[in-house]
């Protein structure tokens, strides 16, 4: 009979603290709507690197931008009216966001200008969209979450073409999230928060996609939101209401577990650092970035082709 290995244990340390200086202990809307009103002085998530080794993250309330030096230090790109979430570069030097009130908007990180760069599909707006990754084909894959959850099953993944054709493939999402895919590109892992899962979407060589399924079931009172995928296809999971980031294998059986520190909300993560085997965490409840050193690099981050 197979015995399951209890997963390995780490602990996450704290990488930087986001200033005083930038916190706003205000109330929001985006509060009022999703932290019950909670004064929150800042969300942070999408985090992402560039070619310096700088991490950008958002913070979703204030509409700001933030740059991370490898020291740690901290400096605002942009701030401007909207609610800003996941991230990819376009390009060295532009920033493309999933952002809930203005649908997917461009940076320009040298001088922090924001302009539209898909703001509605067929004239309606979008539900609110949260996450975003390319294919090595060029193939944007994003989440359109809005409010969606148990109660209304109807968040989305969208792809959107090099050509600019946007393809419908999830409709029936209960709150859809992180988004990331395997090695060799033919499945996509897409967090479903408020199900408490992670769902298996295999992508098929017509562009459609079928037989998708429940690849790993959580447990708490929040469920997986970022994803990322390393370069033996094992599946990072953050999973805010635990504080833990999963690594699960091919069976989806938790092989180690990322521990932050007591309070944290790990909310997203991306690779970095030597050789992308470190791992960085967004403790988005406490403006604070955590990390760790694992032993197997992230899958490299595919650019948008042209």
């Amino acid at each position: 009979m197979f015995l399951l290995q209890p997963p390995e244990v780490r602990e996450l340390e704290t990488f930087s603290v986001m200033p005083d200086v930038f916190r706003r202990p205000a109330p929001s809307v985006w509060a009022d709507a999703n932290r019950g009103g909670t004064i929150t002085d800042s969300f942070l998530e999408g985090p992402v690197f560039d070619g310096a080794g700088n991490l950008y993250v958002t913070d979703i309330p204030w509409g700001r931008i933030f740059r991370i030096d490898p020291q740690g230090m901290w400096s605002l790109v942009a701030e401007y009216d909207g609610e800003p979430n996941g991230m990819k570069f376009l390009d060295a030097n532009t920033l493309l966001i999933t952002d809930y009130k203005n649908g997917l908007v461009r940076l320009d990180v040298a001088s922090g200008a924001v302009t539209p760069f898909l703001e509605r599909r067929n004239s309606e707006s979008f539900k609110g969209v949260n996450d975003l990754i390319f294919d090595a084909e060029g193939n944007l894959y994003f989440t359109d979450q809005g409010q969606s959850g148990l109660h209304d099953p109807s968040g989305r993944l969208y792809r959107l073409r090099p050509n600019g054709q946007l393809d419908l493939l999830l409709h029936n999402v209960p709150s859809p999230n992180g988004v990331a895919l395997s090695p060799d590109g033919r499945v996509l892992y897409l967090a479903v928060t408020r199900g408490n899962c992670v769902w298996r979407v295999p992508l098929l060589p017509d562009g459609s996609v079928a037989k998708v399924s429940q690849f790993f079931t959580s447990y708490g009172p929040s469920g997986p939101d970022g994803l990322a995928v390393d370069a033996q296809g094992h599946v990072l999971v953050a999973n805010p209401g635990l504080g833990h980031v999963w690594v699960l294998n091919h069976r989806a059986e938790p092989v180690q577990v990322l521990r932050g520190v007591p309070g944290s909300s790990t909310t997203n993560l991306a690779f970095g650092g030597v050789q992308r085997k470190q791992l960085f965490v967004t403790d988005s409840t406490h403006g604070r970035i955590l990390t760790t050193t694992l032993d197997t690099p992230g899958q490299p981050i595919h650019p948008r082709k042209n």
